[in-house]
């Protein structure tokens, strides 16, 4: 009954001849406009094919270095951002967002420093996951607009559609960082390159950070799987289709058929398997009843959805077999084909992590566990140095994490906008949490702040670990069912194969046969052109409130809540397949799941306690080293972490301190942040022994005082003196001047 209620009510007026005239003329002329979009989108899907597939930006490029022509040749390479835009660049900055303007005019928040050295490059890498590169700047609105408005020099990674032979990960992982290397040399004076990881590119931004950490600065991680066992019982079915397949002899099969090609219109065709409403009919719908509006922005996704490029062989068997399958990376036990052990604990350098929990590609736990499962404990990622940001968005969708220009405008504007002030954040884990402005309803304006966190926060995304327990035998039966296949069928099938057989597999691809099909490829489709032009210099359109639009709005409706039905029984059958198969006392027992699965060594063994406590006892010995700075910068970081709450004002304030103090003023930022850390791990270790010893690091009553003025500072910065601050304060007081008269 009370769904009933909830259920939208139409008002429907008389029926009458005029109103369903002109219904079937706008329905008609919209039929019409209709078919010649998806016409136009064929020949848009064979013009960019004749071009070779280039990348998709909207912005002014130069090639820098390129991958085809390295010792061990990759399909990548290196472009330069220029700031041409098709559009007058100044419309696009937002002159009236103040905590933009207060960035650029701050020594460490800005993108120009003090002796105006340039910014810190910015580096973005588009995923390989079937599509083409460029969807990280088809847009004004994009990460790579945003930073361009900022004043950073962009730089973007770039693919083409096919793999070089011989092409491996290892090979594309060295390529992209000869590139890194190359961006850094021709900056030497600005803060290491930031690196933004799209979706698939995540995982390979996390492998330069892991193991060249020397080279990069923050790292961004957006919708990007790094756990890839984790989700959500009754909620991502994505990760049991593994092993309801069997593993990874499906990939190897798929490669085959290709001639030693995967087709990434395969892994397009599983994307748009999550959601048939919106593949079969939402999207479409959604075109036909906005048909003089919606068609850029159809066309403009539809060339990027629709660009399919291939990998080799051992490409997608190692993506599939040792990272969806394997789940190695998590584990600090991925080994590329050259040998290398990549760790995610040798990260140094800060990390944002971005997902939405309206993402059923990689939902949160698959981009956040990784925290928990290679750190443990918050008090382990201070113990490391390591500062980790994360934010999760209410709904958007896994494309909108990277597309959505909402989404850029707001969450990467401010990610952006932060990188000048993130490397001085204390180490630990911390959430970005972007609030609007009251009184500005253009959302110009944001107040943003890092909350600090513990390890609890990150696990809610999650229902248990226990859920992961059945993958291990995935894992095991997809390894044994590969050999199998390798044995068994695959000579049989590269004996039938070749690369004409191959060719003729892949344009038989639905996918591409959808675009091709209809288009000027297709005598068909010629009369298309002229009709739409005809319907284009009579188009009549028809009133929201007419009586059949509203009855055609209920009938598509009634379509997607019907396909949702589907989807949620197909989802709904395959986890409790799922389970019957692998989640089972028999499987526990032959595959001992209970004791590989992740999560289940975590527990701080007798070596580590053994390591700490003697780093503590190190750290009282060391807590009373050093002299006014480093007791500037321990109160500084002391008040800022107090309210657990660190906002831009917060930075600001300690920026000004810096900047007005003659022997703080001269400290570089790369010693400013290595004192922080160190701080850092000094109250975060032995709290009690940072602050009493400040008084033996101060000699003299003028330094005390300077350094109390510092701390008052500080904790008035915000306008929002808490308890925690007070009493702080005090404190600080209290050693400070507790033997003064």
């Amino acid at each position: 009954m009370e769904r009933l209620q909830s259920e939208p009510t139409w008002n429907f007026d008389i029926f009458s001849g005029s109103q369903a005239y002109d219904y079937m003329v706008d329905r008609t002329q919209r039929t019409v406009l209709f078919w010649d979009i998806l016409r136009k989108r064929g020949n848009s899907y064979l013009t960019h094919l004749e071009k070779g597939q280039p990348p998709l930006l909207l912005f002014d490029y130069e090639e820098i270095m390129d991958g085809r022509l390295f010792e061990h040749p990759v399909n990548y390479s290196l472009v330069h951002i220029l700031d041409r835009r098709i559009l007058d660049r100044r419309k696009s900055v937002r002159q009236d967002d103040k905590q933009s303007r207060d960035r650029r005019q701050t020594y460490r928040g800005k993108t120009i420093d003090k002796d105006g050295f340039p910014a810190r490059p910015i580096v973005v890498i588009d995923p390989r996951a079937g599509h083409g590169p460029g969807i990280g700047g088809s847009k004004m609105a994009s990460q790579i607009g945003i930073a361009l408005d900022y004043g950073h020099p962009v730089y973007f990674i770039s693919f083409s559609t096919d793999p070089e032979p011989g092409q491996t990960i290892s090979r594309v992982h060295n390529a992209e960082i000869r590139f890194l290397e190359e961006v850094v040399k021709r900056h030497p004076d600005a803060p290491k390159p930031a690196v933004i990881g799209n979706c698939q590119a995540g995982w390979a931004t996390a492998l330069i950070g892991a193991d060249r950490p020397e080279l990069t600065g923050p790292l961004v991680f957006n919708g990007s799987p790094l756990s890839y066992w984790g989700g959500v019982d009754g909620a991502n079915p994505m990760r049991y289709k593994g092993g309801l397949t069997g593993g990874i002899w499906m990939t190897s099969l798929w490669s085959d058929l290709g001639h030693d090609k995967f087709d990434g219109a395969n892994l397009v065709a599983g994307f748009e398997d999550l959601n048939p409403a919106n593949t079969y009919w939402t999207k479409y719908y959604h075109l036909f009843s906005h048909i003089d509006t919606e068609e850029k922005r159809f066309l403009d996704f539809e060339k990027w959805w629709g660009g399919f490029f291939k990998m080799n062989t051992e490409e997608i068997h190692f993506i599939v077999n040792s990272l969806f399958v394997g789940n190695e990376l998590e584990k600090g036990q991925l080994k590329l084909d050259d040998g290398r052990i990549i760790n995610l604990k040798n990260f140094r350098a800060p990390i944002f992590a971005f997902a939405s929990a309206g993402d059923n590609i990689t939902p949160p736990p698959q981009a956040l566990n990784w925290i928990y499962k290679v750190y443990g404990t918050t008090d382990e990622i201070k113990r490391c140095g390591q500062v980790i940001i994360y934010m999760v968005h209410k709904n958007v969708g896994h494309l909108g994490i990277f597309v959505s220009s909402s989404v850029a405008k707001k969450e990467h504007h401010q990610i952006l906008g932060s990188m000048g002030w993130i490397d001085y954040l204390a180490p630990g884990l911390y959430e970005m949490v972007i609030d609007d402005v009251a009184g500005t309803p253009d959302l110009n304006d944001y107040d943003v702040r890092f909350e600090e966190r513990k390890m609890e926060d990150i696990l809610q995304f999650d229902d248990g670990q226990e859920d992961e327990d059945p993958f291990v035998a995935v894992n095991t039966i997809s390894r044994f069912n590969d050999v199998a296949y390798r044995m068994l069928v695959r000579p049989w099938i590269r004996a039938a194969i070749n690369e004409p057989a191959s060719e003729w597999l892949r344009q038989l691809h639905p996918l591409r046969m959808q675009r091709y099909m209809v288009s000027d490829a297709n005598p068909l489709c010629w009369p298309l052109k002229w009709m739409a032009e005809q319907v284009a210099a009579e188009r009549q359109t028809v009133k929201s409130n007419n009586p059949f639009v509203q009855l055609e709005e209920m009938y598509s409706d009634s379509i997607k809540r019907s396909l949702d039905y589907v989807k949620e029984m197909r989802d709904i059958s395959q986890e409790m397949l799922f389970k019957s198969l692998y989640a089972t006392p028999w499987m526990e027992n032959v595959f001992g799941v209970g004791d590989q699965a992740a999560g289940k060594e975590l527990k701080p063994d007798e070596e580590q306690l053994s390591r700490n406590s003697r780093e503590k006892a190190e750290l009282r010995k060391d807590a009373d080293k050093g002299g006014f700075v480093e007791a500037s910068i321990r109160v500084m970081v002391a008040i800022a972490g107090a309210g657990k709450n660190l906002d831009i004002r917060e930075f600001q304030a300690a920026e000004d301190i810096i900047q007005s103090s003659r022997r703080l003023s001269e400290i570089s930022p790369e010693k400013y942040k290595q004192i922080v850390k160190e701080q850092t791990k000094i109250l975060s270790s032995v709290p009690r022994n940072a602050l009493t010893s400040l008084k033996k690091m101060l000699t003299t009553d003028e330094d005390r005082k300077k350094v109390y003025a510092i701390a008052e500072r500080m904790a008035d910065s915000d306008k929002n003196l808490g308890e925690n601050e007070k009493r702080l304060l005090e404190i600080i007081r209290r050693v400070l001047f507790k033997d003064a008269k």
